[in-house]
Parts: structure tokens; C-alpha cells; sequence
């Protein structure tokens, strides 16, 4: 089952007395999907819909701040205005996110596929994701338990088949003994 919002931002903590919001944000299109006017729901910690917050925040502003955005939103002006938001999510609706590339998949659609070598070695399933520089690890789990962490990188990952739920590795030397 396909997700009607997805996480564009994780946020911290108020910033400053007007009543902005450090984001994080979870996204490679910061300006389109923070842009002005822009409707996003709050999520929960675990990043699902907050029931909580049936009414979405509509974006005033925006600007770039450290490795983030500040994001102001319509009729929140002081900081405990802004308050109750900390350590939650932003979400957008999918139909309104620009669509991955024809290379491109959401990270949401990896968690679940199975991963096997291109000799065909069954290896696990992908359990999370995690963003990290330089390539995002793909944590795996085998029927035995086992977790690895595999580089979602071009030199290992050597194709991404979503409808057929299967991502085929090349692993160097090791990496599954670890």
C-alpha cells in the first residue's frame, strides 16, 4: 500500500521569539516543497498523520539557516505559538511532491525488498534506511537475524527493481561477513 504524505521534515525546536521552526528537512527539493504557501500536515514522532493536527500549517516563509530552514508558518507568531511542534514531523501529500526521476525511488519504497547477490544468494530484507555521507546504508535483515549495513551505492547497488520487490548487490569482498 502506497502512503498518501510523506516525511519532508523533521522539526527540532522553535528558533528565536516570532515564532519559526528549525527544520530539518528530509527532502532534495528544499525550495518547492517549503515554498510559500504550501500546505504541510504535522506528523507524529514515529512520523505517521498526527491526529492531533487535523488542520495543516500553511507556510509564510522560509529561509536557510546552518544545515536547515527556518520555516514560519500562517498565524504563528511567538515562539509559544510554535511550541507543541518540536520533535515532530512535516508532511506533504505525494500527489503534490515532484515524482522521483526515472533512476530515483523514495526511500519508503526500498524498506521491505529483498536483497540478493547477482549470483542470486538470497541475503535479507531492507529494514530501514539511514542517510549518512557519503552513500545511505541499507540496514538488512537475514531470516537468521543477522543485520548487515550495505552502502546504497552505485558500485554495490547494481539495480533497484521495485514492482519485482528485489534489490541486486555486488558486495566487495567481506562486506556480508561483517
Amino acid at each position: 500500500m502506497q502512503p498518501t504524505h510523506l516525511v519532508v521534515g523533521h522539526i527540532t525546536k522553535p528558533h528565536g521569539t516570532k515564532g519559526e521552526l528549525f527544520v530539518w528537512p528530509l527532502t532534495d527539493n528544499v525550495d518547492d516543497v517549503f515554498a510559500e504557501g504550501r500546505a504541510l500536515l504535522v506528523g507524529d514522532q514515529q512520523g505517521n498523520l498526527d491526529p492531533e493536527y487535523p488542520e495543516p500549517l500553511i507556510v509564510e516563509s522560509t529561509r536557510p539557516f546552518k544545515r536547515g530552514v527556518l520555516l514560519k508558518v500562517t498565524g504563528r507568531d511567538n515562539r509559544n505559538a510554535v511550541d507543541e511542534f518540536a520533535q515532530r514531523y512535516v508532511m506533504a501529500p505525494v500527489a503534490e511532491l515532484k515524482p522521483p526521476e526515472e533512476d530515483e525511488v523514495y526511500y519508503h519504497q526500498l524498506l521491505g525488498l529483498n536483497v540478493v547477490t547477482q549470483e542470486g544468494v538470497a541475503v535479507g530484507k531492507v529494514r530501514e534506511v539511514y542517510e549518512t555521507y557519503p552513500a545511505q546504508l541499507l540496514e538488512v535483515k537475514t531470516e537468521a537475524g543477522k543485520v548487515h549495513l550495505i552502502p546504497f551505492a552505485e558500485r554495490i547497488v547494481k539495480k533497484v527493481d521495485v514492482e519485482n520487490g528485489e534489490i541486486v548487490i555486488k558486495p566487495p569482498p567481506g562486506l556480508l561477513d561483517i
